[in-house]
């Protein structure tokens, strides 16, 4: 049996997928995005935040079939909304052998993930054979400034959204809003242009810059740095979605 290490669990959670749901937040992620609101979820060891009230650790091991079985006593009120469960992260492509192994434990669940896209092909491929619904980040298009922004290029993110494309699973595309980075007439077409006729694209959601993301930076002893005006109004151009004939909103 394997043992995942996990940040937070929020139940009855409404905007993380369709219904009412629990999302379980899974440690670890790949990327630095300049922008991250939960910094807590990068690191993948356990961590002790630091703030004036006192000290907590963040970071839980526990078991798939533990996970599973709180999940489990959920099911009735996830069949009666057509709600579900959604692994998010930090990024749960990074423990994609444990969420795989929760999931066969589940009772016929709903289950969404959540990813950035930047991970093995082949445990994005074993893990949509067992998910019904994806929700797929595109930040930046160009691959220079993916790697200054996020630390990482976006080559094998670009890989994946082929690989998730051509898997049958149906999937949102979730652009977040950075002012001057990632809202720039440019960026927004060119995903616009990448995404468009995908196969299994239900939608695009754009997502507005969250102005409290430093806040936990400094417990977590990191540093908040971003290089853009956060205070900035960004820009959420739908039109040029809309124009090639994709569904597009702000979430």
């Amino acid at each position: 049996m394997r043992r995942g290490l996990i940040f937070d669990i929020k139940e009855f959670a409404i905007h993380d997928g369709p219904g009412i749901r629990t999302t379980v937040f899974l440690k670890g992620c790949p990327l630095a995005c300049m922008w991250c609101h939960n910094p807590e979820g990068q690191s993948a060891t356990p961590q002790i935040l630091r703030n004036p009230g006192g000290e907590r650790l963040v970071g839980e091991y526990i078991t798939s079939d533990d996970l599973a079985g709180r999940l489990n006593r959920q099911a009735k009120i996830f069949k009666q909304n057509g709600g579900g469960v959604t692994f998010s992260g930090g990024e749960p492509l990074m423990q994609s052998a444990f969420i795989a192994e929760v999931i066969t434990l589940l009772d016929d669940i709903h289950v969404l993930l959540d990813t950035c896209g930047y991970g093995s092909s082949d445990d994005f491929r074993h893990l949509l054979k067992k998910v019904d619904l994806v929700y797929y980040d595109l930040k930046l298009m160009d691959p220079e400034l993916h790697q200054k922004f996020t630390g990482r290029d976006n080559s094998l993110i670009l890989e994946n959204l082929t690989v998730l494309s051509q898997s049958g699973v149906p999937f949102v595309i979730r652009v977040p809003l950075i002012p001057t980075i990632t809202d720039t007439t440019e960026n927004l077409s060119r995903i616009a242009n990448r995404i468009q006729n995908l196969p299994g694209l239900v939608k695009v959601d754009l997502l507005p810059y969250n102005q409290s993301a430093g806040a936990k930076y400094e417990a977590a002893g990191m540093r908040w740095q971003p290089d853009y005006d956060e205070k900035k109004p960004v820009t959420a151009n739908l039109k040029i979605f809309t124009d090639l004939g994709i569904n597009v909103g702000v979430k």
